[in-house]
């Protein structure tokens, strides 16, 4: 990670106050104009904007949107911009740590899909010629989580763009300083880019109500969450389209032919991963017992700290687990200070904290988004994958499988369903994180779409000329 001085993070700051409250080189009274930087009083200002936009992005040539999604991923880019948003990030939700926030925020900003994602297709013939081209919705509502917040609108704002259509984004409350700060720089470097003003608008309060008001509103076309469950639910039943990126809760098997010490630091690095809050992160390990000691013990090496007091466990079962819920105090939190909350203190390095629980432990049963990942210990691969698939609930989503045998891998691609999986590395290879392909934080499960690019945003259209432009 590039070391950034303390003297840039000042400026840095000095900027984003100067953005906020027009003061700094300007006067007082100077501050922008309601609107002037994509965020608006109330959802209805902030959709006319959007669709106003959008209107005149239909003029915009291809190059044109490929020049604005450039100038989206230059200034996520910049180093100084990378450590404000984890540092901030971290700040304000409370969650996940800045160098794999940086980390996260890069990938997208540089893996995510642009304009070469949308291909035409044509055919000719002695009726003459069909294309099915990729066209816009319009404007866009995106609901984006408090886990994920720059990476989600940086992700989207590309897509999004790319195909043509403006979003108004609704984030989380708990993400409002750095979504807004965000949403104002992205703003400003589409502007010196040419691009119509408002493509990426937001609101000053981010509620339920706005958000709402937003899946209601007759000029959005299209619906996107990023989120849990009811979120998700509540945009299935909006009578919109609708595109829901849901929970997970990634299951990992390891059999008695992986690599068991690649196996090992996958799964730390992966589950440790800005302290687990990607919903794709490992949350449960199904160890097949010839092998279950010597992948802890392979474990301990890479920064897991394993709990094997049966008290302690279920000491830190009560702090973080509410009944079929994590508690949201302790989403997202380091290892040692969880550990630290049940009267431990982590050694150096510790990423991660590990205990050996049955299947219908808590720790298994919901997803914690922390640090903290059950090993269960099965008989064979066979069983390892009949709780592999109970475990992920049917979301879907992701999961993750250490093995050398191409048949138990292939079959357990079969039965577990998910969108993504990971086969012998970290969870976070499966969106392009150290692994082949694009890189998406909407990965979108419950309907459907996978892990969501350009052409998801965007609507098949059919144009045809009859009896004209076939040569052959």
């Amino acid at each position: 990670m590039t070391s950034i001085s303390p003297e840039i993070v000042r400026k840095v700051v000095a900027e984003v106050v100067r953005e906020v409250t027009g003061r700094g080189s300007a006067p007082a009274d100077a501050a922008p104009a309601a609107g002037s930087d994509g965020i608006f009083p109330d959802m209805d200002s902030a959709i006319v904007a959007a669709d106003t936009a959008w209107r005149a992005y239909l003029n915009c040539s291809m190059k044109d949107r490929a020049r604005f999604v450039k100038a989206i991923r230059d200034v996520a880019l910049i180093p100084e911009n990378l450590e404000f948003m984890a540092r901030s990030t971290v700040e304000e939700t409370g969650m996940g740590n800045v160098a794999d926030k940086i980390a996260k925020n890069r990938a997208v900003a540089e893996l995510t899909p642009g304009t070469e994602d949308l291909i035409t297709e044509a055919w000719s013939g002695d009726e003459g010629l069909t294309t099915v081209e990729i066209s816009p919705f319009g404007v866009i509502g995106a609901i984006t989580p408090t886990t994920n917040p720059t990476e989600t609108i940086i992700n989207n704002g590309i897509g999004m763009l790319a195909a043509g259509n403006a979003v108004v984004f609704s984030p989380h409350p708990r993400a409002t300083k750095i979504s807004h700060w965000l949403v104002r720089t992205l703003n400003k470097a589409l502007a010196e880019a040419g691009a119509p003003p408002n493509l990426i608008v937001t609101v000053t309060e981010p509620s339920i109500e706005n958000t709402n008001a937003m899946m209601q509103h007759k000029l959005v076309r299209l619906l996107v969450a990023t989120g849990g469950p009811g979120i998700v639910k509540a945009v299935l039943s909006s009578g919109k389209k609708a595109i829901g990126a849901g929970a997970g809760n990634p299951p990992a098997l390891v059999d008695a032919t992986a690599n068991i010490e690649k196996a090992a630091k996958d799964i730390v690095d992966g589950a440790s991963f800005d302290n687990n809050l990607p919903c794709t992160a490992e949350k449960e390990v199904l160890a097949v017992a010839s092998i279950t000691d010597l992948l802890k013990f392979e474990m301990l090496k890479h920064g897991a700290y394993e709990l094997r007091d049966a008290a302690l466990i279920e000491k830190l079962a009560a702090l973080v687990v509410d009944g079929r819920h994590a508690v949201t105090d302790w989403v997202g939190k380091s290892a040692p200070s969880i550990l630290k909350a049940i009267g431990i203190d982590a050694p150096a390095g510790t990423r991660l904290i590990i205990a050996e629980v049955p299947f219908e432990h808590p720790f298994v049963r919901v997803e914690l988004m922390m640090p903290v990942l059950p090993i269960v210990r099965v008989k064979d691969v066979e069983q390892g994958m009949d709780y592999a698939v109970i475990a992920e609930h049917g979301n879907r989503h992701t999961a993750i499988m250490h093995s050398t045998d191409v048949n138990a891998l292939t079959k357990m691609a079969k039965r577990i369903q998910t969108t993504i999986f990971v086969k012998n590395g970290p969870s976070y290879a499966g969106i392009g994180i150290g692994g082949e392909g694009y890189c998406s934080f909407t990965i979108a499960g419950p309907t459907g779409e996978g892990l969501t690019s350009a052409r998801t945003f965007a609507r098949r259209r059919r144009c045809v000329l009859v009896g004209g432009l076939n040569v052959r």
